[in-house]
């Protein structure tokens, strides 16, 4: 008997807490206290009870009888007060809600830092299409389709000769195209390769391209740019050093360290126990360059160079995983603000 009066005290408790109106509300209050309802019977089941045992369940099922009504009046006065509000009220006492706030994700933190140390140098930020041609993607940067180098810059081929920028150094050429020296120009934005993805690759990530072009631009020109940028952007105490290297559209060339900034150049597991970090490729545009663009490289110099975002950043915060940037775990990325 006691199991039964449980179990119709729960039933109860459930379907008056999920009762959305009074009208069903009532309907429940004739299904458990009516006449007929769930009470009565339960208090019919009384006479076929032992004489001894009667007074115990009677008081069990009066006090069933008491929790239900009070539960069905407490349901009431909530439905009651809801029915006369109107459907846009804003109860002022309850407590805010305070919406998440978001931040900036540290790739674009990087590429913002990046620009307002060149725009301090007079540069302007210029961008291009991600979707390119071969013609600006290797041809009028000294590319030809038999170059050896093509190899180090394929990339993801849609139709025809229409594909995914390997390089933002396109935007030189379509700049070049329309635009007359001198001026001097940063060009941020996605590029993609074939990579396979691991700890350091990706088929997609970031650069920031550089360009000025004038009557008498130098190499001196171009260390003093790239070393006031290293000096602004990883501390005055960073050392620069240049390497020569080779790139198609830009002769000479050069790469560019910094002393690791994670322990100082004495050498670590980060920089491979040599004490510099490779950041960016530079050099002197190439007179190939300026062919392809209708310029006379009798009369105009220039320098460009190109740096991958993702690994500034990597350097910058210390993060050994480039697939962190593009995983969106909020963990990782509330670090940032």
């Amino acid at each position: 008997m006691l199991d039964k009066i449980k179990a119709v005290e729960v039933e109860a408790g459930s379907e008056i807490s999920a009762a959305t109106d009074l009208k069903s509300l009532d309907d429940l209050r004739v299904k458990y206290l009516g006449r007929k309802g769930r009470v009565a019977e339960l208090f019919g089941q009384l006479a076929s009870l032992p004489p001894q045992d009667k007074p115990k369940f009677g008081s069990e099922l009066n006090s069933l009888k008491t929790r239900i009504d009070e539960l069905l009046k407490a349901k009431q006065g909530e439905l009651s007060v809801s029915a006369a509000l109107p459907k846009d009220f804003v109860d002022l006492t309850l407590p805010g809600f305070k919406p998440p706030i978001g931040t900036r994700h540290p790739i674009i933190k990087t590429i913002e830092d990046i620009c307002d140390i060149f725009l301090g140098m007079g540069f302007k930020i210029v961008e291009g299409p991600e979707i390119e041609t071969e013609f600006y993607n290797f041809e009028a940067l000294n590319i030809p389709l038999d170059h050896p180098s093509r190899d180090a810059f394929d990339t993801f081929y849609i139709k025809d000769k229409y594909l995914l920028r390997s390089h933002t150094s396109p935007v030189q050429a379509r700049f070049m195209e329309k635009e007359k020296p001198p001026f001097k120009i940063i060009v941020p934005g996605k590029v993609y390769r074939p990579d396979a993805v691991d700890a350091s690759h990706s088929f997609m990530f970031h650069q920031v391209e550089g360009l000025v072009v004038g009557e008498d631009v130098t190499f001196a020109d171009l260390k003093g740019a790239l070393s006031v940028f290293v000096k602004e952007y990883f501390g005055e105490k960073t050392k620069v050093r240049f390497r020569p290297h080779y790139f198609p559209f830009t002769e000479p060339s050069a790469e560019v360290d910094v002393s690791c900034i994670i322990c100082g150049g004495s050498g670590c597991s980060v920089c491979g126990k040599k004490g510099w970090l490779e950041i960016l490729g530079c050099g002197m545009v190439h007179p190939n360059v300026f062919k392809a663009v209708k310029y006379n490289p009798e009369k105009v110099t220039g320098f460009a160079f190109g740096m991958g975002v993702d690994r500034i950043a990597m350097l910058k915060y210390g993060i050994n995983d480039i697939r962190l940037f593009y995983e969106n775990d909020m963990r990782f990325l509330e670090q940032f603000k």
